[in-house]
């Protein structure tokens, strides 16, 4: 069996030259390679473009490479996380290329396995497929995206053995499995190194095949910035929310699989009870999604949510890469995505990830579950803040989703789309029809 060796964080920058194209694990900062980037950003090294979910937050590992000025290009999913890479973007410092949290999950997979692109529904009809190649497949519009490969890929894995099988640990699988199969060379910074003949063959999740160099370097809190702790978690409650959020549940059965999104949604997590028998999903990598940590706890030693806060797994929970959570989601494995909405029109399109004035920077994972899920919930508060109707005739903001909802829940009342048409079928407690019409712009047919 072959060694790979083992070099410093400081020699291992030095493989990295101006102009190389860098692959970058981690969701948020949850197994990112921070210290291979924080070591980088000591260098002169330029002109990077960085592929990864986002570029880490200010001062840290792909966040320091930005403020320096050695990135001319980003490439990812989420970069409104990071106000250096919004600044950055709005004053042309450096250029970037936005794709849904699947679909990159998916190029860099193809592009390790020596696959050219494929097809995926994924942003159909919205500006992220404006210049794609569009075919129709099964009757459905799919967008064709390249594979991707990069010179170096840096990646973060939590025990390494000296032939350079890899281990993941909990949520920190993310983009890094695919990562370490699609570049020239990959660097993997581990937890631990322990010789050959330790590691479980069972339990391996990158093969040593794929690795060309180990760092060994530990992590602390510091290095996880937000991450670290369940800081961020406060979610906004009051009762039209929370009324809100009990009707989403009754759409809920015993079995499900269901994700949540952001916003609304969350506080759907906090009714599901065990006897619900609902399995929760986060597309950055788990399936049996539990509570925050009641100890406070943080990313050091419990898996995260796609809001990048601590959860704890239920019995019976599993853990797995990008590229499998959503391919769980595009392939129709995801009974019920919950999610928050800008605008839904009278023909079933949502918006609910850019708004005017705004740099394009952060769709994550909301275009991939908008049009994978089997059934689709928005939750929203019926009205903007000056009064004017979230559910519209037309969508006026940039699309996410092209006929995809199928319910709307707001505090007002509850729409379902039956045979294509906007459906008023509930009201909420003290609420009018009258009330209702007054504050909806969208044409609807009454059937309270």
């Amino acid at each position: 069996m072959k060694n790979v060796p083992v070099i410093t964080l400081k020699e291992a920058v030095r493989k990295i030259k101006d102009g190389d194209v860098l692959l970058c694990g981690g969701f948020g900062m949850t197994g990112n390679p921070v210290h291979l980037l924080n070591t980088l950003a000591e260098t002169g090294t330029k002109d990077l473009t960085y592929i990864g979910n986002n570029v880490g937050e200010p001062g840290l590992g792909g966040g320091r490479l930005l403020y320096n000025g050695q990135l001319k290009k980003m490439i990812g999913s989420y970069f409104t996380s990071n106000p250096d890479a919004v600044k950055a973007a709005q004053q042309g410092q450096v250029s970037y290329e936005l794709l849904p949290q699947g679909t990159l999950g998916e190029a860099i997979r193809a592009g390790g396995m020596g696959i050219g692109g494929f097809y995926t529904p994924t942003a159909a009809g919205t500006v992220l497929s404006e210049g794609a190649e569009v075919k129709i497949i099964n009757g459905v519009d799919q967008v064709f995206v390249k594979g991707i490969r990069g010179n170096v890929a840096l990646i973060r894995a939590w025990k390494a053995d000296t032939a350079g099988n890899l281990v993941y640990r909990m949520t920190e699988q993310n983009f890094n499995t695919a990562m370490a199969t699609a570049a020239d060379l990959v660097i993997a910074e581990v937890e631990e190194i322990v010789p050959v003949g330790e590691l479980d063959p069972d339990h391996v999740h990158t093969q040593g095949c794929f690795v060309d160099y180990l760092v060994q370097a530990t992590l602390c809190e510091s290095d996880l910035g937000s991450s670290a702790s369940v800081k961020g978690s406060l979610k906004k409650v009051d009762e039209a929310r929370q009324n809100i959020a009990k009707r989403a549940l009754k759409e809920l059965h015993t079995g499900d699989i269901v994700n949540l999104g952001i916003g609304i949604p969350t506080l759907v997590a906090d009714l599901i009870g065990p006897r619900d028998g609902v399995i929760l999903h986060t597309e950055n990598g788990m399936l049996g999604v539990g509570p925050e940590p009641p100890d406070g706890s943080g990313a050091l030693v419990n898996p995260v949510n796609a809001g990048k806060i601590p959860v704890t797994p239920l019995p019976g929970a599993s853990y797995f890469d990008s590229a499998t959570s959503f391919g769980m989601i595009r392939g129709g494995h995801v009974d019920v995505a919950i999610m928050g909405g800008l605008q839904v029109d009278a023909q079933g399109n949502l918006a609910n990830w850019a708004v005017p004035g705004k740099p394009l920077l952060g769709v994550g994972g909301a275009m991939d579950l908008a049009s994978g899920a089997k059934k689709l919930v928005i939750t929203m508060l019926h009205t903007n803040r000056d009064g004017s109707s979230k559910i519209v005739e037309s969508c006026s903001l940039p699309l996410t989703a092209v006929g995809v909802v199928d319910m709307v829940i707001t505090d007002l009342g509850v729409f379902e789309f039956k045979e294509g048409q906007l459906t008023l079928i509930e009201l909420m407690p003290g609420v009018s029809v009258e009330e209702v019409k007054e504050c909806t712009d969208a044409q609807y047919v009454v059937g309270v």
